[in-house]
């Protein structure tokens, strides 16, 4: 068994053909499926081919099961949230940036976060005061 990424407000699977799956929409109204790679740091997604969104842009992410906004509110509305259930079956917040290029993860557990991407320390404030 490989991490499985669920929604934090269904607990739907959303792990798919070997990608994270979310609808996603802009702020000017475009919608379309957002397929994301699930090794944490790699930034790689396929999109609908109609859904385009440009460098800098904000996109909210929802699940396509229950449509819910993932958005990680009590942090920051520009990050989303997921939960990952590794193989031993320990659960972790992932949370990741919605704005398109910004390329930051964490992985989030009780006691300690790990960190990805170039654009780590947008955030970072956050979890190293209320983390470790």
């Amino acid at each position: 068994m490989k991490n499985d990424f669920v929604c934090p407000k269904c607990n739907g699977h959303l792990l798919v053909g070997g990608n994270i799956v979310f609808t996603g929409a802009t702020k000017d109204g475009k919608r379309g499926l957002i397929f994301l790679n699930p090794q944490l740091g790699v930034y790689t997604k396929v999109m609908s081919p109609s859904f385009t969104i440009e460098k800098g842009e904000a996109v909210d992410f929802f699940c396509p099961l229950c449509h819910s906004n993932l958005a990680a509110l009590d942090i920051d509305k520009r990050l989303v949230r997921l939960i990952m259930v590794e193989e031993n079956l320990e659960n972790h917040e992932i949370l990741f940036s919605g704005i398109e290029g910004e390329h930051c993860t964490y992985k989030v557990s009780e006691k300690r976060y790990e960190k990805f991407g170039a654009a780590w320390e947008h955030y970072d404030g956050f979890f190293r005061t209320r983390r470790v």
